[in-house]
């Protein structure tokens, strides 16, 4: 089941094994979530890891600077790309990645909470914003939604 998709020379994403891999990505989500965003670690931590499919960016050098998962419910979560490598393209190669594997597991439609400060980077990849703005883990959010084939 693993699959690579080399984006550049300097990243790629590829499909996680959560068991074997698990210490590596909850760094990632611990920097970026339950540090930078103060997110309590009993939220982050919602025991829904086991089930999903993870995909991590590594960069040329074999260091994990992203991840993101995919719930077998064709919700989208978790995505999280260190701090030095924001703005370089890890997190669309990732959603990218994810669109190709909901395809792949035959999803019609995919969901996410997104932050409301990252309404415009969904909203690029094709989402659309539905419902109320909400408070989740302390932080603003909205529920968006994207068919698995527009592109």
């Amino acid at each position: 089941m693993l699959s690579t998709l080399t984006t550049s020379e300097r990243f790629s994403i590829s499909t996680a094994d959560w068991q074997q891999e698990r210490v590596q990505l909850q760094q990632i989500r611990r920097e970026v979530f339950i540090i930078e965003q103060s997110v309590p670690e009993e939220l982050e931590w919602d025991g829904r890891d086991d089930d999903a499919l993870h995909l991590k960016a590594i960069s040329a050098e074999g260091n994990i600077i992203g991840t993101a998962r995919l719930l077998s419910d064709a919700h989208i979560g978790r995505v999280a790309v260190v701090r030095e490598w924001r703005s370089c393209g890890v997190g669309t190669a990732m959603m990218m990645d994810i669109f190709r594997q909901a395809e792949r597991l035959g999803y019609r439609q995919l969901e996410l909470a997104a932050q409301i400060s990252a309404i415009p980077f969904y909203e690029k990849l094709g989402f659309e914003c539905h419902g109320e703005a909400f408070m989740d883990a302390g932080i603003p959010h909205i529920n968006m939604s994207r068919d698995v084939r527009s592109r």
